[in-house]
């Protein structure tokens, strides 16, 4: 299933009338309705389809999503343990046996298939009949194979959903840090011009106009490094999202809203995907001792043989059964059931150790989204602000022949240090926030479970 991720604004059709504008509408819809139909057919080739279009970070984990091979092999395994589950459901194949019995091999008759009135040549038909629980049980150990690789799906989905929202949001304030460094890189170029400027009207120094130029190439040494960033968070996206990576990015998703609550962690995780592959594997282990039990009992096999002689004497039926002996069932099925019954307990407990870890993890980690969380809006409030109206002070006193140039390209690298460290704080507050927004898939899974918003949006 598809889902829009372009959604048209009034913006879009500016300066037009209503009747104008409802039909840039119907053309905006038909290009991005083109754009949904390409992305069904092969998501690597949207982006060359509509190449000016955002690219949201839903509709990035929904390209990652469909081009994952890794999801179609376990679908794979998963009809594989379907196909073996109806196999296991069955009889076991009959038995043809041909022979020949009592042929002399010694005396005037040797070898003779017609003289000796015990020689028969024989053909016969052996079938086991398997008890039905037997094959129940066996049947519903291949089918809980395929639930657990089912849950080992959901686990692979929403690592990549993960993933994919780490690497976009990556390339996000890459491209964020870029755009400060590069605006206060032009800052710089001014400050040069000025420089040059006031030297030659003799109200500056030359060394004034050779630490602007420095300051310049501090920043474009800085610039280079942003740019390096972009491309390197660009390829890191690439690798979930293929040919559109390179496409311009929509607008920061709201980060101070998780799913969680913290009151109820242990509730919430339990439907955890790597917390459910391990329920998964302990109602596998279930089955599997279900096997064993089954094991305990005894199957009979019939055999239904016609015996052929010479002419001289009567052909022969031969009807028979075959039961299996278990003459050491202590140390055998016995033995067998006890092993998986050992299994199931390590399920159990690696079930629970599990669930403990990651709600210990996961405490830890919302408390330290709540912590970026503050600490972003001090610098908003407060460090931001400070830093430009320091700079703004030292402009004007510089102006007034009271501050040197030196400390106005000072302020000046105070401020994008003070925007680019809010950009950072920002950035790892976000790969918090797609750690715990994305723990299972976003694909409506969640919408029975608890669901607290913490935070409001700033």
């Amino acid at each position: 299933m598809l889902y829009p991720i372009f959604t048209p604004v009034a913006s879009d059709c500016p300066h037009v009338s209503h009747t104008s504008r409802r039909d840039c509408f119907a053309r905006f819809f038909l290009v991005a309705n083109t754009f949904l139909l390409a992305m069904a057919i092969d998501p690597a080739s949207a982006a060359s389809v509509l190449p000016n279009v955002a690219l949201t970070l839903a509709g990035a984990q929904q390209l990652a999503v469909a081009r994952s091979r890794q999801l179609v092999a376990q679908d794979a395994s998963v009809a594989a343990s379907r196909d073996m589950a109806v196999a296991a459901g069955q009889l076991p194949d009959p038995t043809l046996k041909l022979g020949v019995e009592n042929l002399p091999v010694s005396g005037t008759d040797r070898l003779s298939l017609s003289r000796d009135f015990m020689t028969m040549r024989r053909i016969g038909v052996m079938q086991e009949f398997t008890r039905s629980d037997k094959r129940l049980a066996r049947t519903d150990r291949f089918e809980r194979e395929a639930q657990k690789t089912l849950a080992e799906k959901s686990a692979a989905t929403a690592a990549i959903e993960r993933d994919t929202a780490l690497a976009w949001l990556d390339r996000y304030y890459s491209e964020a840090m870029a755009a400060v460094v590069a605006e206060q890189g032009v800052q710089a170029r001014l400050e040069v011009q000025a420089a040059e400027g006031t030297y030659r009207a003799g109200r500056g120094t030359q060394a004034d106009m050779i630490m602007a130029r420095s300051a310049t190439a501090v920043f474009d040494d800085r610039a280079s490094d942003a740019a390096r960033r972009v491309r390197s968070a660009t390829i890191m996206l690439e690798r979930w999202i293929g040919e559109a990576a390179p496409t311009p990015l929509a607008g920061q998703p709201a980060i101070d809203q998780i799913r969680l609550d913290p009151a109820s962690l242990a509730v919430q995780l339990a439907h955890h995907p790597e917390v459910a592959v391990l329920r998964k594997q302990e109602d596998l282990a279930q089955a599997q001792v279900r096997v064993a039990q089954a094991a305990r009992k005894l199957d009979w096999s019939m055999e239904v043989a016609y015996q052929q002689r010479s002419p001289d004497f009567s052909n022969m039926v031969s009807v028979g059964l075959s039961v299996p002996l278990q003459w050491d069932q202590k140390n055998r099925q016995d033995r067998e059931v006890s092993a998986k019954l050992a299994l199931v307990d390590m399920a159990k407990a690696e079930l629970e150790e599990s669930l403990r870890k990651h709600v210990g993890e996961t405490r830890a980690l919302i408390d330290e989204w709540q912590n970026g969380r503050e600490r972003i809006g001090r610098y908003e409030r407060e460090l931001i602000p400070l830093a430009r109206e320091r700079t703004l002070a030292v402009i004007t006193a510089y102006r007034g022949g009271k501050s040197s140039l030196t400390d106005v390209l000072a302020a000046r690298r105070n401020v994008i240090d003070v925007r680019l460290q809010s950009l950072e704080l920002q950035a790892s507050t976000a790969r918090l926030w797609a750690q715990l927004n994305f723990l299972t898939p976003d694909d409506g899974r969640h919408a029975g479970l608890p669901s607290t918003m913490q935070g409001e949006t700033r």
